[in-house]
C-alpha cells in the first residue's frame, strides 16, 4: 500500500475568493471543481503538484475533512484500520464523482478522508 498524495482541506464558503487569492498571489491553478469543493494546484512542476482544497462541505452530506489522503489500495487500509480497532466516521462509500473513500479520525482528532480513485 502506498500513499499517492495528501491534500489539506480548508472549510470555505467562498471558493472564488480562494481562487482569486491563491491563483493571483501564488499562481495556483484549478485542477478540480465540483461546486462544493475546488482544488488548486501549484505550478512548480512537482509530481504530484502541491494542492489545497477549499470546500463548503465534505460531499455526500459529510463535514469538511482536515486532510484527504489518496492511497493505491483502500481495502488494505481498511484492513489495517479494522485490525487496529479504529472506528470509521463515514463509509466506506463509492461516491458519484469517482472515488471510493471513508472518514476516520487520527489520534489528534483530525478528520481524515482516506480515498482511492476508481
Amino acid at each position: 500500500m502506498a500513499v499517492k498524495r495528501i491534500v489539506a482541506n480548508i472549510h470555505a464558503a467562498d471558493a472564488a475568493a480562494a481562487q482569486a487569492f491563491y491563483g493571483g498571489i501564488l499562481d495556483m491553478q484549478v485542477v478540480m471543481d465540483h461546486g462544493w469543493i475546488v482544488t488548486l494546484a501549484g505550478s512548480g512542476g512537482g509530481n504530484p503538484a502541491p494542492q489545497l482544497s477549499f470546500a463548503s462541505e465534505g460531499g455526500s452530506g459529510t463535514p469538511v475533512p482536515d486532510l484527504s489522503i489518496e492511497v493505491d489500495d483502500l481495502d488494505e487500509v481498511l484492513r489495517r484500520v479494522a485490525a487496529a480497532g479504529l472506528a470509521l466516521e463515514y463509509g466506506p462509500a463509492l461516491e458519484p464523482w469517482g472515488v471510493r473513500r471513508f472518514f476516520m479520525r487520527d489520534p489528534f482528532g483530525r478528520l481524515l478522508n482516506i480515498l482511492m480513485h476508481c
